[in-house]
């Protein structure tokens, strides 16, 4: 039994629930079937295996140290990096016409979700440089992208975000970094970046960082944001590696999770000038990093499936194979112990994990496959709907994961008992990792801001149009499944209530008010869609049952067992939160500082 993946409904999701197959079948994709795409997951598997998960708890306990104003990590997770190098795996993420593999983003989705299951923070500096050189390929120059690119995609170097900053964390509006143009057309920059994800380390001779700045004389706020490509090192004309770029580290944030990946203050031109080059057009900075934020939002959202997911394969393997105590039936201490998997209570804990993680894991393909599928067609008006629903979906596939996945995490450890709290069993580790996604990419709060506030009202309400369009289609292919009908029916019940609240929320007069609740909101919504990719499993579950071998019935049965715990244990519950939203309680909104301490 692997710790990083199960096969078995990894291709259940992409293949039987989802349409992988056609994807495969264009003439875009047509390098790749599925045999070949087995092929590369188990090469993705071995890797992730024996040179990822092998060294995760070490690089856990042995952070990277700043030495001399630089970072040293241990020669363990180059290894790893050198492994994923070498797999030409660095170039999944693109397509061909830059150097990629031109995966489907299904597919790399899969393979890259085996090495954030096994090490999420060795993983950490892959996916920030995939984001980079995407941003970078949609929105430089030529030149920009002749110079820097070729290497980002194999893997030569690697690259970073740098938004926040010390005074300005969520609030961008108030970055202080600027960036003086020079004659020669690049800009010199100066100030402070905070919390900046392999910002420094030792692995690449050269560290891309696409910078968040304001050029004298813009407008303020958010407007006068501008994007630059700001090296480590500078590069030469001919490309090779020039001078130090001025960039100085001045000091390592130690979190509580994903200790392996370094997390850095940096300080622009402290020493000399730091030069960068601007990305796009003036003032478009926060557009064009959003090349970037969404898909990496979408990213976070699968990192917090995949580390619930490693616990959860865990502590599964833990219950089916540790004894204790005996039926509540039978109490005769002469008789053998039972394996804790038999327990109920650890039956509730198991199933939801299960529920939470495999749910989850579906929204996840499921985007990534209105991202291909996209990609592949040239109908506008198709490719708009798509976008619609996306950017509907997109705060609820990073915060939901988030959320609830990481409730997962909680499960295993409980389920492993007093073991589960100690560093020698890994899901404490997999806790912690996956407790940094409720903030990366955006807060929980700020996401349910934007679908409450913008993404629901969008043209009109299309996005949740599309939406119920997308989860009829669904409902209808459930309704002639004898089994799945009451819960088509619940489903719907569910959609309207969240109609409503939305219409509610329109017509609130008070717009701080309206979104005072906005979380509560965007869990709530989260819900809904799980609840809809649960109602998908089922019927793939049901019609793989009808036509599958005998071998197959557990697995299917789980998968509807699944969906209706989902239905009767968690569903119901976005009911009295969707009331608070609708009737707009002003309980905490109307609370001051003073009164949660009296003074």
């Amino acid at each position: 039994m692997s710790m990083i993946v199960n096969r078995r409904d990894l291709d259940f999701v992409l293949y039987e629930t989802l349409g992988l197959d056609e994807i495969l079948n264009s003439e875009h994709y047509a390098d790749y079937d599925r045999e070949s795409l087995d092929a590369m997951l188990d090469l993705c598997q071995t890797i992730a295996e024996d040179q990822f998960l092998s060294c995760a708890s070490k690089l856990d306990a042995n952070e990277p140290q700043f030495v001399d104003g630089k970072v040293e990590t241990i020669p363990e997770l180059k290894e790893a990096i050198a492994a994923y190098q070498e797999a030409g795996l660095c170039a999944s993420a693109y397509d061909a016409d830059v150097g990629g593999l031109q995966l489907p983003w299904m597919a790399d989705q899969a393979l890259n979700g085996m090495f954030v299951c096994a090490n999420n923070p060795a993983h950490i500096y892959l996916f920030l440089t995939q984001g980079v050189a995407n941003m970078l390929n949609a929105c430089g120059s030529d030149e920009l992208k002749s110079k820097y690119l070729p290497n980002l995609v194999d893997g030569k170097w690697f690259g970073t975000m740098c938004l926040s900053e010390p005074q300005a964390g969520s609030s961008l509006a108030d970055i202080r970094t600027k960036a003086e143009p020079k004659p020669d057309g690049s800009y010199a920059l100066t100030g402070t970046k905070m919390w900046i994800s392999g910002g420094e380390q030792d692995i690449t001779e050269n560290i891309v960082h696409m910078v968040l700045a304001k050029i004298p004389g813009s407008p303020p706020g958010v407007k006068g944001i501008s994007l630059f490509l700001v090296p480590k090192n500078r590069v030469n004309d001919d490309g090779t590696i020039g001078e130090y770029n001025n960039i100085a580290l001045a000091g390592l944030n130690h979190k509580m999770g994903c200790r392996g990946a370094t997390n850095c203050l940096l300080n622009f031109g402290e020493s000399g000038e730091s030069i960068g080059y601007l990305v796009g057009e003036p003032n478009q900075g926060l557009a064009n990093m959003f090349h970037m934020m969404n898909e990496a939002r979408i990213s976070v959202g699968m990192s917090a499936v995949m580390s619930a997911l490693g616990g959860y394969l865990y502590s599964l393997d833990y219950a089916r194979n540790r004894p204790q105590g005996r039926p509540l039936v039978n109490r005769n201490p002469e008789d053998p112990q039972i394996m804790i998997s038999e327990h109920a209570d650890i039956k509730r804990m198991l199933m939801t994990q299960k529920a939470f993680i495999e749910g989850a894991q579906t929204l996840m393909y499921y985007c990534a496959e209105l991202i291909d599928t996209k990609k592949l067609s040239t109908d506008l008006e198709a490719n708009q709907r798509r976008d619609l629903l996306l950017d509907l979906l997109t705060p609820i596939c990073k915060s939901w994961p988030s959320e609830f996945c990481l409730e997962a995490n909680k499960l295993a450890i409980q389920i492993l008992g007093g073991y589960g709290y100690t560093r020698e069993y890994p899901v404490e580790r997999l806790y912690r990792d996956n407790r940094l996604n409720h903030i990366h990419e955006g807060t929980w709060g700020i996401q349910g801001i934007d679908i409450l506030g913008r993404k629901v009202r969008m043209q009109n309400g299309a996005a949740v149009k599309i939406l119920r369009e997308e989860m009829q289609a669904t409902i209808d292919s459930a309704a002639g499944h004898a089994g799945l009908s009451s819960f088509c029916d619940q489903l719907n019940e569910y959609l309207v209530l969240i109609e409503d609240t939305i219409s509610v929320v329109e017509q609130a007069e008070d717009p701080s008010l309206a979104l005072a609740n906005a979380t509560i909101f965007l869990d709530a919504m989260g819900h809904l869609v799980i609840a809809w990719m649960w109602l998908k499993q089922a019927v793939a579950a049901v019609n793989g049952k009808q036509k599958g071998n005998a071998a197959d019935d557990a697995f299917y049965d789980g998968k509807v067992a699944a969906m209706q715990f989902f239905f009767r244990y968690e569903l119901p519950k976005i009911k009295p939160n969707l009331r608070l939203v609708a009737d707009l309680d002003s309980t905490c909104y109307d609370l001051t500082a003073e009164q949660f301490l009296g003074v």
